[in-house]
């Protein structure tokens, strides 16, 4: 998708609002210089002592004039700006959607800080676009028009200066500021970017820079980042200082030919002196409307890289697209079957290959295996975050290909190894999962996790804040709290991926069993690389293989896969 053609889209719903603020703007600019034409003929006119009578028309339009600029003006902010809004609503919408179907294999070449920047400052740049852009363009090319037309009428001359003055400020100028500073503009909002998504790593990252005697370095990275940002920032502000000096000549050349041309038509005769003023002093208050040009057109450029950023996110493919013809399931119990499923995370790259599974109602599963053999693979299949290049996934015979992601997601919960927690209280990071959920409910929710004991001793209860991403907490407790919106959530079929990653054996031991209870009568799929602990599971199967490439099967729960193949281990307790 092209930057313009997004433009197009996401302003089509304001266009009665923008449509309305080029008029009154339009409307507001020329009282502007209708008001200083008819006050110029109007001095003139009053110093000849004229009788009363033959001032009044011009007397009425001054007045007419000044208050309907002022009126004129406001309605032009007020529609504009609400346009604008709209269409920022719009953009934001649509942006979100698609990062929602995007999310998480198709934003792999997106930096988290980078997307934030395009949120919100790139997509700041579009208000600037409509408002101080496309408005002042169109209302000054159509005052403009008007103005010439005034002027040379009075004056062949002077009309044509002005038209040439005109097109200087807001045709040649914009032009030759382009020219020299496109590469300053065009490149304001990547480097800002870039310099978001290098100080969000070094405040993350900061505890490992310093212990591996890095900082110095990323410091430098930084400061190379914001040295070229600010090189580009002042040529743009040099760019915009000259285009000012420009604008500034052109308007007292104007008003000079303008002067000495409508003397000599006095002198000839073709011209009354009350009409030499309105030559004069017209083009003061059309070049008042054309001074914000360059800097309009400075803002383009800038705007137009900003809005490319924001189309690279629409026009991103999606890694699981929705059906066309959704099918649906029935209620339940549910059985979910891999078959022969390959799948990756990247063209080429291959996690797992012709591996099978089978996940019947109420089945505890340990899926075992190394980093790196594709686990969590198979978890994003489950929850149709990846479609597989090869074989099939099924809910009851459905393939997930034919499901709506988010009912997908309404049947199989994810429960992952870095769940997010929001810098909120404890309650409200649970009903996230569900917005309507009753206090009883919450509260068996965290029974069910074994925290309910520990929140009740908390000064705040269930109000007490967490911390950003959970800092308050305790490793232990920033699962146990996870598990709790999960159940809260009641899916039927329940993922946990690593839940016992970086926890002691002893901790990780009694976690398991906890997760395991509170899953209840749920289907439950458990990943993990350790193999002790394991006892309250029905079956272990186990990936192995280069980058898990073949799922084995053999006999024994801690045995260890060599070749291909499948290992189904069947666990009592």
């Amino acid at each position: 998708m092209s930057w313009l053609g997004l433009l197009r889209r996401v302003s089509r719903p304001a266009a009665p609002g923008l449509l309305l603020a080029v008029v009154a703007g339009v409307g507001a600019a020329g009282a502007g210089v209708g008001l200083m034409a008819t006050a110029a003929w109007l001095i003139s006119r009053a110093a000849l002592h004229p009788p009363v009578l033959h001032l009044m028309v011009a007397i009425v339009a001054v007045r007419a004039f000044g208050i309907s600029r002022g009126v004129l003006r406001y309605v032009e902010r007020l529609a504009g700006h609400d346009g604008a809004l709209r269409v920022l609503a719009e953009l934001r919408v649509r942006l979100f959607a698609r990062l929602e179907l995007l999310a998480p294999a198709g934003l792999a070449g997106f930096r988290r800080a980078d997307l934030v920047q395009r949120l919100v400052t790139d997509v700041d740049a579009v208000l600037d676009l409509l408002t101080r852009v496309v408005l002042p363009y169109a209302v000054t090319t159509v005052v403009g028009a008007g103005a010439v037309a005034l002027v040379t009428t009075l004056s062949p001359v002077a009309g044509l200066t002005l038209a040439a003055g005109l097109v200087v400020v807001g045709v040649v100028v914009p032009w030759l500021q382009a020219a020299a500073a496109r590469r300053a503009d065009g490149r304001l909002a990547p480097l800002r970017g870039e310099l978001a998504a290098g100080t969000v790593d070094l405040l993350h990252g900061l505890p490992d820079l310093i212990a591996y005697g890095a900082t110095g370095a990323q410091l430098a990275r930084l400061g190379d980042v914001d040295s070229r940002l600010r090189e580009a920032e002042r040529r743009s502000s040099l760019a915009a200082g000259a285009s000012a000096a420009v604008t500034a000549l052109a308007t007292g050349l104007s008003v000079l030919v303008g002067l000495g041309a409508g003397a000599v038509a006095v002198r000839a005769g073709t011209l009354s002196g009350e009409l030499l003023a309105v030559v004069v002093l017209t083009p003061l208050a059309v070049f008042e409307a054309a001074a914000g040009l360059p800097a309009a057109a400075q803002r383009f450029a800038g705007a137009r890289s900003a809005l490319r950023r924001l189309a690279d996110v629409i026009a991103a493919p999606a890694p699981v697209p929705e059906p066309a013809h959704p099918l649906e399931v029935g209620p339940g119990p549910h059985t979910v079957r891999l078959d022969r499923v390959t799948a990756g995370w990247a063209p080429g790259r291959t996690a797992v290959r012709d591996f099978d599974l089978v996940l019947p109602p109420g089945r505890r599963v340990a899926l075992v295996g190394p980093s790196g053999s594709g686990k969590s693979t198979v978890a994003a299949l489950l929850v149709r975050f990846l479609d597989p290049t090869a074989g099939a996934v099924r809910i009851d015979g459905v393939d997930l290909r034919d499901l709506p992601g988010d009912r997908v997601r309404q049947l199989v919960g994810y429960l992952s190894e870095d769940a997010y927690l929001f810098d909120t209280t404890i309650e409200e990071n649970l009903r996230i999962a569900r917005r309507d959920a009753t206090g009883a409910q919450v509260r068996a929710a965290l029974a069910a996790a074994r925290l309910l004991d520990w929140v009740d001793g908390l000064p705040d209860g269930p109000a007490t804040l967490v911390g950003e991403h959970g800092v308050q907490l305790s490793g232990g407790q920033r699962r146990r709290l996870a598990l709790a919106r999960a159940l809260l959530a009641d899916f039927r079929i329940l993922i946990l991926d690593e839940p016992t990653e970086h926890l002691d054996d002893d901790t990780a031991a009694a976690l398991t069993r906890d997760l395991l209870a509170a899953a209840e009568d749920r289907t439950v799929l458990l990943i993990t690389h350790r193999l002790d602990g394991l006892s309250g599971v029905d079956e272990i199967v186990t990936l192995a293989g280069p980058a898990g490439a073949h799922a084995d099967r053999g006999a024994g729960p801690g045995a260890v896969a060599a070749g291909s193949g499948a290992v189904s281990v069947a666990v009592t307790a």
